[in-house]
């Protein structure tokens, strides 16, 4: 039975247990309505819609949701590209707070908002079948403890690594541990890394990430994870336990066992971009939501995007909502996942206020009056 809302609360952001249910809010300035889709394991849909909106964010509280729950977000609005406008209701969107994400992208025309034969025009394809899943997931874990190694930088060897790639043929690992975050918790692994003498880890991607259309077209994924749709869930296919919340807590036993053993975690995160490509791309989470209020647009034409990154697409940090995302998922990495700095991708991209690289961009002010992400190691990557 689907559950009925009550009003429920604006913050926190996204979809949260909070007891006897969840609480959920969505950050939109354009959308006329919200729905938070469920999912049951027969695949089975059962939209609610979110009744109450304080400021821009739609929110409602529904009881009687688990862990485990698979959701995404549908959202309302006008259609009007040449105004930065691409609402389209048809499209599953992937909630850009959540905590964990299930499962890739099938490439079809379905994926797109607008119409292919006519990219003016709404498609009215429903996207569902075709898009990752969204997971309640249940945030308790034993910590035992857990402290930071603090290593001063000038005494660290940070050691840059895949995941994946680290423990994948590994003769010493588990064949169902091979290539996964338990797998590189495994002793031969952290063994490894000491006797080299490492003192922190780089991750390469390890935020939800998807392979690119022409990559799947053509029977290929994306490896190395440059290609971010969910900047605070874990990526899924990373865990051995499984993708409905698991990958979550598997991520969190890696980064306590690499601290027990004085190694820290550092994370290559990409914060420049999103997996939605340009304009002609598929609508998976942000272009769906609230397109001019996380992408950057053309002030030529606000139907295409300004790409800074040679991606397709640039998330812009001039506004609020892209900058409080990126903010409160560094802040989640390090309270909640443990994670002792980042290197941050195309870093002056981040620093984009307006047109040009601003050594005083309000993203730096930001990263250095917060009281959590100012403690930790910040690697730039320089160059755009």
């Amino acid at each position: 039975m689907t559950p009925s809302p009550t009003f429920g609360a604006p913050h926190p952001l996204g979809v949260r247990l909070d007891g006897d249910g969840v609480n959920d809010a969505v950050h939109s300035e354009t959308a006329t309505a919200v729905d938070l889709s469920l999912f049951d394991d027969d695949g089975d849909e059962h939209r609610v819609r979110l009744p109450e909106r304080t400021g821009h964010v739609h929110h409602a509280h529904l009881t009687g949701i688990r862990p485990g729950q698979r959701y995404g977000l549908r959202v309302d609005g006008p259609w009007s590209p040449t105004d930065g406008l691409r609402h389209n209701p048809a499209k599953l969107l992937i909630d850009p707070y959540a905590l964990a994400i299930e499962g890739d992208v099938t490439v079809g025309p379905g994926l797109t908002g607008h119409d292919l034969a006519n990219p003016a025009a709404r498609s009215t394809v429903d996207s569902a079948a075709m898009v990752p899943k969204c997971i309640v997931v249940d945030e308790t874990f034993d910590w035992e403890g857990d402290t930071a190694p603090n290593t001063p930088l000038h005494r660290s060897m940070i050691y840059e690594t895949h995941v994946r790639g680290l423990s994948k043929t590994h003769p010493d690992i588990p064949p169902e541990l091979r290539g996964t975050y338990a797998g590189m918790g495994h002793p031969a692994i952290v063994n490894h890394l000491l006797r080299l003498g490492v003192t922190a880890v780089e991750l390469l991607p390890v935020h939800h990430f998807l392979s690119e259309g022409f990559l799947e077209s053509i029977g290929l994924s994306n490896y190395w994870g440059y290609s971010t749709i969910g900047f605070l869930a874990p990526h899924g296919a990373y865990a051995a336990a499984g993708q409905r919340g698991e990958q979550v807590a598997e991520f969190k036993q890696l980064v306590k066992t690499l601290h027990r053993a004085g190694i820290e975690v550092i994370l290559d995160v990409v914060y420049n971009h999103t997996n939605e490509g340009n304009e002609l791309g598929p609508t998976l989470s942000f272009r769906g939501i609230d397109n001019a209020a996380y992408y950057r647009l053309s002030d030529d034409d606000r139907s295409r995007y300004a790409d800074v990154t040679g991606t397709g697409n640039s998330l812009d940090v001039g506004q609020p909502a892209a900058l409080r995302l990126i903010m409160d998922s560094l802040r989640y990495w390090v309270t909640e996942m443990h994670v002792d700095g980042f290197r941050f991708d195309l870093a002056t991209t981040l620093a984009r206020d307006v047109h040009d690289f601003d050594r005083n961009a309000a993203f730096f002010d930001l990263v250095y009056q917060d009281p959590v992400v100012s403690q930790v190691k910040l690697i730039a990557e320089p160059w755009d």
